[in-house]
C-alpha cells in the first residue's frame, strides 16, 4: 500500500509531526481541564454565575474552527502563527464538554449525602473535596475523553497556522491532490483519536470501580493545574529558544509556493543556517500578516500580487515600475524585497484543449463570445482581488450562465478537466496545465500585471544574520519558468516529494 511506503520514506518527519500533534492535544486538554473543572464547579454551585459561563462556552463551540483561527491570528499574546494560537483554539473547544460534564457530575450527587456531610460539620470546601468531586469524577473523566477526541480532530487544522501536527500531510495532500499524502495524515489522526477514546473509556471505568470500593482522589484538579502550568512554561521557553536560533520560512498553500519555501529553506541549510519550516500557511493575506508580525522571517511573493492585492494599487503592466514600487512600500514596513528569482507566474485563463481546438480559441477575447453558456471556476482570492475576476470580466466583457464557482486552487485544474467548469484562472507555471491537456489563453488586452517571484525577508533578520542575504542572493535570476513548471509537474503529476524535487533542482544548479 502506497501510504505505508510513504510513512517508511518519511519516518523522521512523520515521527516529528506525530509528536507535535500529541503535544498540541495534551497541553490543550490539560489546560482545559484546569480551567473547565473549576468553572463547572462554580456553575453547578452558583447557578446565576453558571448561566453566562455555559452560554459562553456554548457560543465558542458554534464558531467554525478555521474562523476561530482567523479571529485569533491578529490578537496580541495569544495570536500569531504556531503552537500558541493552536493551543488557544483547542482549549476553547475542549472547555464545553468538560464544563458540562462537571456541572452534571456535581449536580448528580445525592442531596442526602450532602445533607449528611453538613450534619457532620463538614465545611462547603470539605464537602466538595471529600464528597462531591469524588462522586462526580467519572462524569468529569467522560468529558475529558470527549474533549481529547475533539482535540485530535481539530488539531489537524492547526497546520494551517504553522503549528505542525498530522494536518501538515492533509493540507499538503490537498494542495497536491494526492490521496496518499492525505491518508498519511488522516489515518494516524483517526487511530490516535480512537486510541485516546478507548484509553480514557477504560480510565473512566476504573474510576467508577475504585469509587465503588471507597477510594478517593483528592487534589486531583490542583495536580492537573500544576502539570498544565509546567507544560505551558516548558512550551514558552522552548518557543523562545526556537525563535532565537531558527530562521522561519513560510509559504502559501499551493504546490509552487511549497516548492519555493522549501527552496529558501534548503538554500539556507546548505550554508549551515538552522531553519524552521512554516509552509502551507494559507493565502496571500495570511502570509503578509504573519511576516509583518514577525511569525515568519521570509516567504516568496509575486510583485503583481503585492502591488494590487496587498497595497491596493491599480494594475500596472510595467514590470520594472511595479518592482520598484513594491520594494519601496515593503521597505517602509521593515521588509526587504530581494532581486527576482527569474520567473513570472501570471494568472493563466485556461480552457480544455478540445474546446480550444473546436472553437478556435487562442485569446481571452476569443472566449468571451462563448462564455454566456459556460460555468467558470476561480480561487477564493481571485474572486475578490483588484487584479482578479471583477476587472477581468469588465476588460473582456465576460458573462457566464451562473456566478463563478469558488474552489480551492489545488482542485481547479481537475474540475476543468472533469467538465465541472469550463473556464478557470490557474497558474502559468502549473505542471497540471500540460498534464490535463489544458490550454492557456493569451491575455491579448494585457489585463494582468507582471508577477515576478521575489523573496520577501524581514529587514531585521537580514541585519541580524548577514549570512541569510548572502545565501538567498544566489537564487536571484536562477529559476526559470520551465524550471518551475517542471518542478510543479514533478509534484502534482508525478507524485514526487517536494523536498526531493527541490534538492535535485539545487544540485543541478550547482
Amino acid at each position: 500500500m502506497r501510504v505505508f511506503q510513504f510513512w517508511a520514506s518519511h519516518q523522521a518527519e512523520f515521527g516529528a509531526l506525530l509528536v507535535q500533534h500529541l503535544f498540541l492535544v495534551a497541553v490543550s486538554t490539560i489546560v482545559a481541564v484546569a480551567l473547565g473543572v473549576p468553572l463547572g464547579i462554580l456553575a453547578a454551585r452558583r447557578p446565576r454565575l453558571g448561566a453566562p459561563i455555559v452560554w459562553l462556552v456554548n457560543a465558542a463551540q458554534t464558531v467554525p474552527s478555521l474562523a476561530m483561527f482567523g479571529f485569533l491570528l491578529p490578537l496580541p499574546l495569544i495570536g500569531g502563527l504556531g503552537a500558541r494560537v493552536a493551543i488557544t483554539v483547542l482549549i476553547v473547544y475542549a472547555l464545553l464538554p468538560i464544563v458540562r460534564t462537571t456541572i452534571a457530575g456535581i449536580r448528580s450527587v445525592d442531596p442526602a449525602l450532602v445533607e449528611a456531610g453538613t450534619a457532620l460539620g463538614m465545611t462547603p470546601r470539605q464537602l466538595l473535596r471529600q464528597v462531591q468531586l469524588p462522586l462526580a469524577l467519572p462524569s468529569i473523566v467522560a468529558g475529558i475523553r470527549v474533549a481529547a477526541v475533539i482535540g485530535v480532530g481539530t488539531a489537524t487544522i492547526a497546520a494551517a497556522v504553522g503549528a505542525g501536527g498530522l494536518g501538515e500531510y492533509i493540507f499538503r495532500g490537498l494542495s497536491m491532490v494526492d490521496p496518499t499524502v492525505i491518508l498519511a495524515g488522516a489515518i494516524p489522526a483517526a487511530v490516535l483519536a480512537l486510541s485516546l477514546d478507548g484509553g480514557l473509556t477504560l480510565a473512566e471505568r476504573a474510576v467508577r470501580a475504585r469509587l465503588s470500593g471507597g477510594a478517593r482522589h483528592r487534589a486531583w484538579v490542583s495536580r492537573l493545574a500544576v502539570i498544565a502550568v509546567f507544560a505551558g512554561g516548558v512550551w514558552v521557553v522552548a518557543a523562545s529558544l526556537r525563535s532565537e536560533t531558527l530562521i522561519r520560512v513560510g509559504s502559501k498553500n499551493f504546490t509552487e509556493q511549497i516548492l519555493l519555501g522549501e527552496m529558501l529553506a534548503q538554500t539556507l541549510e546548505a550554508r549551515g543556517i538552522r531553519v524552521e519550516r512554516r509552509l502551507n500557511l494559507g493565502g496571500t493575506f495570511i502570509c503578509d500578516r504573519t511576516i509583518r508580525s514577525g511569525d515568519i522571517d521570509m516567504y516568496v511573493e509575486y510583485t503583481g500580487t503585492a502591488h494590487t492585492a496587498i497595497f491596493r494599487q491599480p494594475p500596472d503592466t510595467d514590470s520594472r515600475r511595479v518592482f520598484d514600487a513594491v520594494r519601496r512600500r515593503y521597505a517602509d514596513a521593515g521588509l526587504t524585497v530581494l532581486d527576482p528569482l527569474g520567473f513570472e507566474n501570471t494568472f493563466a485563463i485556461l480552457v480544455r484543449g478540445a474546446d480550444a481546438q473546436r472553437l478556435g480559441l487562442k485569446t481571452i477575447a476569443d472566449a468571451s463570445a462563448h462564455t454566456s453558456g459556460w460555468q467558470a471556476g476561480f480561487g477564493y482570492e481571485f474572486l475578490q482581488r483588484e487584479d482578479g475576476y471583477p476587472g477581468l470580466a469588465k476588460t473582456y466583457g465576460l458573462t457566464f450562465r451562473a456566478p463563478p464557482r469558488a474552489m480551492d486552487l489545488s482542485l481547479i485544474y481537475r474540475a476543468l478537466a472533469d467538465r465541472q467548469v469550463d473556464l478557470v484562472a490557474g497558474d502559468a507555471t502549473s505542471g497540471l496545465v500540460d498534464a490535463y491537456g489544458l490550454v492557456m489563453l493569451e491575455d491579448n488586452r494585457r489585463y494582468f500585471p507582471p508577477y515576478d517571484a521575489v523573496a520577501l525577508v524581514r529587514s531585521a533578520t537580514l541585519l541580524a544574520r548577514p549570512a541569510v542575504r548572502d545565501a538567498l542572493v544566489g537564487l536571484s535570476g536562477k529559476v526559470s519558468v520551465s524550471d518551475m513548471r517542471e518542478m510543479n509537474r514533478a509534484v502534482d503529476s508525478d507524485r514526487r516529494d517536494a523536498v526531493d524535487v527541490v534538492r535535485a533542482f539545487l544540485a543541478r544548479r550547482h
